[in-house]
């Protein structure tokens, strides 16, 4: 009886909904939990300045004074984020350079694999390619590491050689940096070692370090598949004074000797030769002594293929010291000469007549 009559609890109109928002509604102003902010100034911990280690700077709107030395955070930040070769890009766009301090972690120790190296450098973010490379078509019956280290550290600092249980004839080696392993693509590729139809096939690989290896396998000669040469002595560009000195040659048929008693003689090197059984030069040149320290001279080999033979086995190899208990360290380099100068020098004959030197 009441159809016509609406009840009051349904008569009313409905409520009016909230507009529609888009985004989230204004937030109160909370200084001590905005990220970054503290208090009235601008110059928090995770500023722009602090990730790039800078200072100060206007507070923008706030006019909050200039932030404090980042050093915290700079440590954590490594110049591998921005694109190598474009550093003035960045720095027009943003103002600022780009950070070039090493990855480090909390307690200061250098990242793992490269603080140790005797010339810390940014792993080839530079160049664009890292320190470790692959070397192929090695005979490990005549190669260890040792010889490798003899023939790799001519162009730059070695830190770890690792050969590959499963890929026979196939190692990896850390160098200190990626300019090193360039250098070594570079020179070495293609270079015959102990066999004219085998050479070396050099590649770039991913890995930005080579690790330990608890428990090398052995090599025929009774060597470890893996030797750590980071600290080495016999590496030649741990700093820029040694770096310098250095000439880089791709592998010729020449040798340089240094490092070796003032009183050498071409018998004593030709003894070395015979004592490893393997080819002996065809030309001896002794210069003349600059100091009685020691000396120094040129090597001439029939082929390319004999002189990186000598240089793997040789290089660094003792010679008795006459005057004193400590023996001489032969070192070997590729020389730039085109040929030897016989003229004042010793001349080995292949038939084995006497020679006469001056």
């Amino acid at each position: 009886m009441f159809a016509g009559k609406a009840d009051n609890a349904t008569s009313r109109p409905p409520p009016l909904l909230e507009e529609p928002r888009f985004g989230t509604g204004p937030q109160p102003y909370r200084p001590e939990g905005v990220r970054g902010l503290s208090g009235s100034s601008f110059g928090g911990t995770e500023r722009y300045d602090d990730f790039h280690g800078g200072g100060g700077g206007g507070g923008g709107g706030g006019g909050g004074g200039g932030g404090g030395g980042g050093g915290e955070y700079a440590d954590h930040f490594t110049q591998d984020r921005f694109p190598a070769g474009h550093p003035d890009r960045f720095k027009r766009e943003f103002g600022r350079e780009p950070v070039t301090t090493p990855m480090t972690n909390r307690t200061g120790q250098g990242f793992r694999g490269t603080a140790a190296l005797p010339n810390p450098t940014n792993l080839g973010v530079a160049t664009g390619t890292g320190p470790v490379m692959m070397v192929y078509g090695l005979d490990t019956k005549k190669v260890n590491c040792d010889r490798l280290f003899n023939l790799f550290c001519l162009y730059g600092n070695v830190a770890r050689i690792k050969f590959l249980k499963t890929k026979e004839g196939t190692a990896m080696i850390q160098m200190g940096d990626g300019s090193a392993v360039e250098r070594c693509v570079q020179h070495l590729n293609n270079a015959p070692m102990f066999n004219s139809k085998n050479r070396l096939q050099l590649s770039y690989s991913k890995q930005l370090f080579l690790s330990d290896v608890t428990n090398p396998f052995t090599l025929p000669d009774g060597t470890p598949s893996f030797k750590d040469f980071i600290g080495n002595k016999h590496n030649r560009f741990v700093n820029l004074t040694m770096s310098l000195k250095n000439r880089i040659q791709s592998p010729s048929r020449i040798l340089h000797f240094f490092n070796t008693p003032p009183t050498i003689t071409e018998e004593t090197l030709l003894g070395l030769f015979e004592e490893k059984k393997i080819m002996q030069p065809s030309t001896v040149k002794i210069f003349p002594m600059k100091s009685e320290r020691s000396s120094s001279g040129l090597l001439e080999f029939e082929d390319i293929e004999g002189a990186v033979e000598a240089l793997v086995i040789l290089n660094h190899a003792p010679i008795e010291n006459p005057t004193g208990k400590f023996p001489y360290t032969m070192k070997l380099c590729f020389s730039s000469s085109r040929q030897v100068n016989v003229n004042g020098s010793s001349r080995h004959q292949n038939d084995g007549n006497e020679t006469n030197e001056n």
